[in-house]
């Protein structure tokens, strides 16, 4: 999960050559899971139509305060202002800077600017010489004066034949800049996560194994969290057919009990928490036949061996880490959880049973406990995107005391 996903984006366009550019940078937010709305000033539409827009951003575009037909509605820039979780101007013109800088508000795009009570970008685009006069330069110190963002033009060949600043920043130069500041300020921003998740696999010979139930929705939905609040994410995930992709993201693949363990103990020493959410086999056969094994008609045994157990071993290790462990139990859940939270060395565990309906392997919900050795915080049953908020909310609460 990047750090667009849900964000709601009001886009300002106004009148210049750059205009053009912004059916990309729509097309680039949405694609980040963002919600879009678009605010153009009438004189936008000469440039790109709203209909692009539209089609794009999937939402009406917005240029006046009602529209010209007899069934017209009052467009409330006040609750533009309130719904968006920031504003972005692009591009933006001497015009309109010089209007922003003035508290001019002649049109829906400056009224909404100047009622805005979220973080308010804007990206500059305009001819050398109008970028460099000092009335634009004021413009520009008037407006971080206020708050507002800079996203500094970028040099190049320009609408009017020159070459040199003044050139609106390119759509993905934007969209990377926004990233960047909002990662600024989250909970987790340079902090090292370190997840497992999903099964483990022990073979039994080349075409069968001891495994579980485990899909490493779990797992994955953590980490989305915990990229999403900035962190640098390894996860280390058994045999799952889940994907992610994400900057800060290094997914590592592994079968069986003893690579994950090798995986994570190369990260550990550098991470600043552990969540171990994989269901790891206790248990692996003690020889592994080296061609597959035909049926027979008398019985078979197998002799298993433990299997490293993994936070146990690197709970002996911690020194800073904070070390987060799951129990998926079906009886005396609580006593049990309370034992692996000693024996462990954890500073909480995550209890889940399978006698709660909807919680446990595959399903999209989780109903958790989280167990630390002073208190027991229930929660209900809530989908595994919001059971990892959760988890992570106490992860950020730990680091803080």
């Amino acid at each position: 999960m990047g750090v667009l996903e849900s964000k709601k984006i009001l886009l300002g366009i106004t009148a210049g050559i750059a205009a053009y550019k912004t059916a990309s940078l729509v097309r680039l937010f949405v694609k980040a899971g963002a919600e879009v709305k678009v605010i153009m000033t009438p004189a936008a539409k000469d440039f790109i139509t709203p209909l692009t827009l539209s089609t794009l951003s999937k939402n009406e575009v917005l240029s006046s305060f009602t529209e010209d037909d007899e069934n017209a509605v009052w467009n409330n820039h006040v609750e533009l202002g309130l719904w968006a979780d920031f504003m972005l101007i692009a591009p933006a013109t001497a015009n309109t800077l010089g209007k922003m800088a003035a508290g001019t508000s002649d049109n829906l795009l400056l009224a909404t600017y100047l009622s805005a009570k979220c973080p308010v970008y804007f990206a500059p685009a305009m001819d050398l010489d109008m970028y460099l006069h000092p009335a634009t330069k004021r413009s520009l110190q008037t407006l971080q004066s206020y708050g507002n963002i800079l996203i500094p033009a970028e040099s190049g060949e320009l609408a009017s034949g020159l070459k040199g600043e003044g050139r609106m920043a390119e759509p993905q130069n934007i969209v990377k800049f926004i990233e960047n500041k909002l990662r600024e300020d989250l909970p987790l921003r340079g902090k090292k996560v370190l997840i497992s998740a999903g099964p483990t696999y022990e073979a039994i010979d080349p075409v069968r194994f001891i495994g579980n139930h485990s899909s490493g929705k779990m797992g994955f939905e953590i980490a989305k969290e915990a990229l999403a609040l900035g962190a640098e994410v390894i996860l280390v995930s058994g045999p799952t057919s889940l994907e992610l992709k994400a900057d800060h993201l290094n997914l590592i693949r592994v079968t069986t009990a003893q690579q994950m363990f090798e995986a994570m103990n190369q990260h550990f020493e550098t991470a600043d928490v552990l969540i171990a959410a994989a269901a790891v086999s206790d248990y692996r056969p003690k020889t592994v036949a080296a061609q597959k094994m035909k049926k027979k008609e008398s019985s078979l045994q197998i002799e298993l061996e433990p299997t490293i157990d993994i936070l146990a071993t690197l709970g002996k290790q911690k020194t800073h880490q904070k070390l987060i462990g799951f129990a998926l139990e079906t009886n005396n859940e609580l006593e049990h959880a309370k034992g692996k939270l000693e024996r462990k060395n954890l500073d909480f565990i995550v209890l889940n049973s399978l006698n709660d309906k909807g919680a446990g392997f595959k399903s999209d919900t989780n109903k958790i406990s989280i167990v630390t050795k002073d208190e027991v915080k229930n929660f209900e049953l809530k989908s595994k995107a919001e059971v990892a908020r959760d988890i992570l909310k106490e992860v950020i609460q730990l680091m803080h005391e």
